[in-house]
């Protein structure tokens, strides 16, 4: 059975809405990100079982752009699925530099989980591999870039 053209077309607009959404907006206090991202089924996990932005084992969103926020929350909805954990945020460790580093709020790191690794694969481009060895998948209309860190996902959200 094929599927209907309003099932294709709500497929589509998914894609391009995730594909589309920019990472932009305030920074954000830590509490404030955790707040929203777990009223939308998005937890904060930490090695360090800390949220200290200047320690490296911990998980903070400190700074985190509002646009991340709303991207990652957007890309569980439109992934199906029904929840997320954020391994990596904006604390040290990550790199500090100019640009779109995680310090600056524009970086994230999520757990693999199925329905987001089929999601990601399915429905971005396979880009590259990174220096690093890790495979990378391009949004093509927002440009976001999520590349397989092996036990996470590194995801630059522009």
């Amino acid at each position: 059975m094929h599927p209907s053209f309003s099932t294709i077309f709500s497929a589509i607009a998914a894609v391009a809405m995730i594909a589309s959404a920019a990472a932009s907006g305030s920074p954000m206090s830590h509490a404030a990100a955790v707040a929203k991202l777990n009223a939308n089924g998005i937890t904060i996990s930490s090695s360090g079982g800390c949220t200290d932005r200047n320690k490296p084992n911990c998980t903070s969103l400190q700074g985190v752009l509002s646009g991340t926020v709303d991207t990652v929350i957007a890309l569980k909805g439109y992934s199906g699925c029904s929840s997320l954990a954020i391994t990596g945020g904006t604390e040290t460790g990550h790199g500090t530099g100019s640009g779109k580093t995680h310090w600056n709020g524009y970086k994230l790191d999520l757990r693999h989980v199925a329905c987001l690794d089929n999601y990601i694969h399915n429905n971005f481009a396979y880009a590259f591999v990174r220096s690093d060895g890790a495979r990378c998948w391009k949004a093509a209309s927002s440009g976001n870039l999520y590349c397989d860190e092996g036990n996470h996902w590194d995801i630059v959200f522009n």
